[in-house]
């Protein structure tokens, strides 16, 4: 298909996968899929995507889980396009949270850190998780352009010293006035606050709040979805407060120190949030990654950091804000509530992967949830929609095909001429290119329904060809129907393996195909 994957023409269709000898090798009609990207020139241009950083004492949830794999399959899928994708994840590793877990365990900040580090990744890992580079806030390479923002900021008298009390979160490490609290606990979590005396560094960010606003009023797709960019917007019609960037080390010791104040370090949110932008000055060896971030991920509940405190932060440094950030929504209980580990209803996404397979996991996650909107999630669901969509629709069709191929045809798919007209190759066509645009609209739901919805549309024409009867008396039409099918499921394993690499390159290898990394 023009913007088809490259990849080897199917062969043999089997049962198990099978490589026939070259000699093997039979024509077949080929449903050619108008492009995935042709002419759009946007498709040449490098992308740079992002996720949140995860904390490093954090397990990794299904929030987690969702980012990550969603800001994957969108990785996949351009690079599928032809675009130069680079893909960062990492974690965050400063903070009280981080000392004062070391300490209960009897190590140093450093040590704990790098015990967490491998079974992040390895939850990446086993979730098919094919990031570019894994960036850690202890890393040197991270360290150094904090320092250099941080003095650039000074030198331009966007931070100053003062004193400062107030309601002080150990768990969200901040501080909150009086009217943020909520029955006297902090507003995010519910959690025990202190009041805190103490001097700090603080970064002038009012002094960039109109500019901020303007930004957010020129780009409407700064903020996707719509109604997030709204929100921000509404929080930046109150007046905009200076940020606390220090932490005194008689209090906490981990973190950055200032540059010129050996006395204090650097606070987390200051510090991690700058990493997107240190990862492109130095990256891993032979990498290609430019700054502005194209596209940064991130759970609704971190929009006002990320959405306010970031593009303030690199803007007074002399650096472009990123040029799009996605806040998508949360994964409720089945009831509509929120996960919790105090509900016990949190959902660990390493459980279900290992019960059921990390591809059916990834595929559940993006076929149910609404990018920007909250979804529910369960056991049940899950079991329901991998049953539906994947053994029903997907998996009954190659079974059935595969097995009258190895009955009638030996394994080998028939020698055919193609159909001048064929509605299932046109249908082909626009079922790619209509992929290609819901993926850039973000609604991998809507693209992963679309290509369903193809492979219904092949189990239809199968239906009304029924090779099964027609192969007694016309063998030569039910060879035409059963090549024009496998090269539909081969097209819809290309359009699903952004989303379940492993399932689809298993079902393009049960037709004797190969699913590659790029579209031609």
């Amino acid at each position: 298909m023009t913007g088809k994957a490259d990849r080897t023409r199917p062969r043999r269709a089997n049962h198990r996968p099978k490589t026939p000898p070259s000699s093997t090798r039979k024509r077949r009609p080929r449903l050619r899929a108008a492009g995935a990207g042709a002419g759009d020139n946007r498709m040449q241009q490098p992308l740079y995507l992002t996720t949140p950083l995860y904390y490093v004492n954090d397990e990794a949830h299904i929030g987690h889980a969702y980012t990550t794999i969603l800001a994957d399959v969108l990785a996949r899928f351009h690079r599928f396009f032809g675009r130069d994708v680079h893909f960062l994840t990492g974690l965050d590793e400063h903070g009280q949270k981080v000392m004062q877990a070391a300490e209960k365990l009897g190590r140093t900040p450093q040590e704990h850190c790098d015990a967490m580090a491998p079974l992040w990744k390895q939850v990446w890992e086993q979730l098919e998780i094919e990031y570019d580079d894994f960036i850690r806030t202890t890393e040197p390479r991270h360290e150094e352009v904090v320092k250099e923002i941080l003095l650039r900021l000074r030198d331009k008298g966007d931070i100053y010293q003062e004193k400062y009390e107030g309601w002080y979160s150990v768990f969200e490490e901040r501080f909150f006035t009086e009217k943020d609290l909520v029955d006297g606990m902090d507003p995010i979590g519910g959690r025990p606050v202190e009041w805190i005396q103490e001097t700090n560094y603080f970064f002038r960010m009012s002094r960039y709040q109109d500019w901020l606003v303007k930004h957010y009023e020129e780009h409407e797709d700064a903020v996707i979805p719509s109604f997030r960019r709204n929100e921000v917007l509404g929080f930046l019609r109150k007046p905009l407060g200076d940020l606390c960037i220090s932490r005194p080390k008689s209090r906490l010791a981990w973190g950055i120190p200032l540059p010129w104040d050996e006395e204090y370090v650097t606070y987390v949110w200051f510090d991690a949030l700058l990493n997107y932008y240190s990862a492109t000055v130095s990256p891993p060896e032979g990498a290609r990654v430019s700054w502005p971030a194209d596209y940064h991920l991130i759970g609704k509940d971190i929009l006002t950091t990320h959405a306010v405190y970031w593009p303030i932060m690199l803007h007074a440094a002399g650096i472009e804000p990123p040029r799009h950030i996605l806040a998508h929504g949360w994964w409720l209980a089945k009831d509509a509530a929120k996960m919790s580990k105090s509900s016990g209803n949190v959902i660990r996404p390493l459980d279900l992967a290992k019960l059921y397979g990390a591809d059916p996991f990834r595929y559940v996650l993006m076929r149910e949830m609404v990018v920007g909107q909250d979804a529910s999630f369960s056991e049940e669901l899950f079991i329901k929609r991998v049953n539906s969509d994947l053994a029903n629709d997907l998996g009954n069709l190659v079974n059935r095909v595969t097995r009258l191929v190895a009955k009638h045809f030996e394994g080998i798919v028939p020698e055919v001429e193609p159909r001048a007209e064929d509605p299932l190759a046109e249908l082909a066509g626009r079922t790619a290119e209509e992929v290609r645009k819901l993926v850039e609209r973000f609604q991998i739901h809507a693209a992963i329904e679309e290509t369903l919805q193809f492979v219904r549309a092949i189990n239809r024409d199968l239906s009304e060809a029924a090779p099964w009867t027609t192969v007694k008396s016309d063998r030569e039409a039910a060879g035409e129907a059963l090549a024009r099918a496998l090269e539909g499921v081969r097209i819809a394993a290309v359009l699903l393996s952004p989303v379940m690499p492993e399932k689809a390159a298993e079902l393009a290898g049960r037709i004797g195909a190969e699913v590659k990394e790029r579209y031609t």
